[in-house]
This record gives structure tokens, C-alpha cells and sequence, in this order.
């Protein structure tokens, strides 16, 4: 004999998504929660509001709707808003500085190799990741470098004294991140060698880069290093500016590095070496796999500040996208746009640092699927 049990549908909530008469009901229950939950959140909202209303419409005004963007000299910015003429006929050197306008296809085509170069290794799902990221640090730079600076069959050559705006920030970021990431590891690993010589060494090293202002060092690469140079020798500023940027860096990247090793529990090290797995294999694929994931966040965090402080070199004669607004500033054709250009300025960093800061997010994410615990 079978029996048969009832079974009752059950309707679904009234207070879902897409159009339901619940959905208004759930936006009145989030915003009493989350806005006006006490008199203090509520206060807050209000005057958080009240700031918007005071301030949004003028900004508003002044940046697009009374903004000019048109025309061809500072007689075209005739009303009360932005003149964003002045920034739009500037574009070239903003971003290439006073690189030849005949040669520019090189810079397009450097930055479609780094593209091709950099989605293999950013891509969720790619096949012999290692070999991509070893051909982007060495192959891609060697290829970019002729390409810019010329000098071969075909190229001409192009000096570094003309390279400048956002490119000369992007070109500094990659070469520093490039060479301090892997010197920073060797710091951090040496850091907490058993070697009494290595360890003291490495800890000199951070210790006298991560005590000494990078303002200081860029006056001294630029002026003093020179003094000390043989008769008739002589190193481009820009390249001694990249490694005095990959040295600082490297000191502060090796202390993020350390922070992951410490984070990685001792007995990981003992079960691998006990079988048998030398030294430098333990931690190629035990203890930096893991250390390198935990400090994701504080590596990006680097990453974001070096791109911010590449704006340093201007003091050294070297023409960033901050260097190419303050010298457009002082052309008289153009007096009194300092406001247009700072927020240019300020606009492309920010773009720049958020685009990092949500791939390292993304990144991080990522990894994190495959923690087990």
C-alpha cells in the first residue's frame, strides 16, 4: 500500500526584485537600516546631502555644463566654466611629451606589444603562466627599448630628453616593478637567512633605502653622481632615475615580502624538507607560493604609490604628465588654467591607481578561491 503525502506550494515572497509589489517596501527597509537607522546615522545622511547639494551643482556648472571645449586658442573660453580647450590641444605632450609627432606609431605600437605581452599573464585562464611573465619581463622591454629609443636601421633615434608625459610614468613604473619585485624577494629571503653575512647585508641594504627620503636620492643621481664619474663617462638621467626608483622600491617590497614569509607556518618548511626538498626548492614552491598571496594587497599598494611618485622626477629636469601641465601653465598664451590642469592631472592618476587597485582586488579574489582554509 503506498502512501501518498500532500504537498503544498509554497508562493513566493512578495518582497523580491524585478517589479514585485515588495520591491519599493525592501528599498524603504535598506535605507531606514543603513541611512536613518539612529539620530546620529541620521543627522550624518542629512548633512552628508545637504554637502552634496551645496557642492555638486556648481561643480557641475563650472566642469561641464558652462565648459568650453572647442575652438583653438584661449579666445574660444569666453564663459564662467572649465576651458578644456586648453587641455585638448595639449593632449600630445600630456601623454608623449615632445616625442617626434612622425614617430608616434612606435608608441602605438610598444603599447600593443604590451598588451599582447601582459594578457597572457593577467587572464584567469592561461597555460604556462611562468613562461608568459618571464617573456614580458625580458622580451617585451628589449622590443619597447628599440622601438623608443631608435637608433637602428629604419628607426631613428629618438633621445630620452624627449620622452615624457604619461608615457614617461608608465615607462618608469614597468622598468622599477620589473626589478623590484624579484631583487625585493632576494631581500626578503636574505633577510631571513641563516647566513650571518647575507642576512646583515640585507638588512644594511632596506634599512639605509627605506631611511633616506626618494627626493634625496633622485637630487643625488642627478647631481652628485655625475661628480664621480670618470672623465668623459656619462649615464642618461633617465636611466639613473629607474634605478634609483628599482632600488628604493626594492627595500619596501622586500619588507612586504617578509611579512608574507612570516605569515607562512614553520611546519609547511619542516614537511617539506623532511622530504627532502633542498633549500631554494622549498621556498620556490612551498613558502613563497603562499607568502607572495597573503601580501597581494600590500605588493599592489606598493605598485600604486611608486606610479604616484614617478611625479618626483620633474625636480630632476624630467617632463612626467605633472611636468608637461606645469610647463604648459607657463606659456603666456595660456595663463590663469592652473585649475583645468591640476584636475587633468589629478583625474589620469586617479584613473590609473584605480584601474591597479581593482585588477589587485580582482586578483586577490582570485587566489582566494583556492584556499582551503
Amino acid at each position: 500500500m503506498t502512501m501518498q503525502v500532500p504537498m503544498r506550494v509554497v508562493a513566493p515572497p512578495s518582497g523580491g526584485f524585478g517589479g514585485s509589489p515588495g520591491s519599493s517596501s525592501l528599498i524603504v527597509d535598506w535605507l531606514r537600516r543603513n541611512l536613518f537607522s539612529s539620530i546620529s546615522n541620521t543627522l550624518l545622511t542629512l548633512l552628508v546631502v545637504a554637502a552634496f547639494a551645496l557642492i555638486v551643482p556648481p561643480v557641475f556648472n563650472w566642469a561641464i555644463a558652462d565648459a568650453t571645449i572647442s575652438g583653438s586658442d584661449r579666445s574660444a573660453c569666453t564663459s564662467d566654466g572649465a576651458c578644456w580647450t586648453f587641455i585638448r590641444l595639449r593632449l600630445h605632450t600630456f601623454f608623449c611629451g615632445h616625442y617626434p609627432d612622425s614617430e608616434l606609431w612606435r608608441l602605438a605600437l610598444a603599447a600593443a606589444l604590451m598588451v599582447a605581452f601582459s594578457l597572457p599573464v593577467l587572464r584567469d585562464r592561461t597555460r604556462h603562466r611562468g613562461l608568459s611573465l618571464l617573456l614580458l619581463l625580458t622580451v617585451f622591454p628589449l622590443l619597447a627599448g628599440t622601438l623608443l629609443i631608435g637608433g637602428v636601421p629604419g628607426l631613428p633615434y629618438v633621445d630620452t630628453s624627449q620622452w615624457g608625459g604619461l608615457m614617461l610614468d608608465i615607462i618608469i613604473s614597468f622598468v622599477t616593478v620589473a626589478g623590484a619585485l624579484p631583487f625585493g624577494i632576494l631581500l626578503a629571503l636574505g633577510r631571513r637567512s641563516e647566513l650571518g653575512v647575507v642576512r646583515s647585508l640585507s638588512i644594511a641594504f632596506i634599512e639605509l633605502w627605506r631611511g633616506v627620503p626618494l627626493l634625496t636620492v633622485l637630487f643625488m643621481s642627478a647631481v652628485m653622481l655625475p661628480l664621480f664619474l670618470p672623465h668623459g663617462v656619462s649615464i642618461d638621467r633617465l636611466i639613473r632615475a629607474m634605478a634609483v626608483f628599482t632600488l628604493f622600491n626594492s627595500a619596501y617590497m622586500a619588507e612586504t615580502v617578509r611579512g608574507g614569509l612570516q605569515g607562512v607556518p614553520a611546519v609547511q618548511e619542516e614537511a617539506a624538507a623532511s622530504l627532502g626538498l633542498g633549500w631554494w626548492q622549498i621556498q620556490l614552491f612551498v613558502t613563497l607560493p603562499q607568502a607572495l598571496r597573503i601580501v597581494v594587497p600590500g605588493i599592489v599598494n606598493n605598485i600604486v604609490d611608486l606610479f604616484k611618485d614617478t611625479s618626483l622626477v620633474t625636480i630632476i629636469s624630467l617632463v612626467d604628465v605633472l611636468g608637461a601641465v606645469e610647463q604648459a601653465l607657463k606659456d603666456p598664451a595660456w595663463l590663469g588654467f592652473a585649475k583645468e590642469g591640476y584636475i587633468f592631472t589629478a583625474a589620469v592618476f586617479f584613473l590609473c591607481c584605480f584601474a591597479m587597485s581593482s585588477y589587485g582586488r580582482r586578483f586577490e579574489r582570485r587566489l582566494n578561491r583556492y584556499r582551503t582554509g
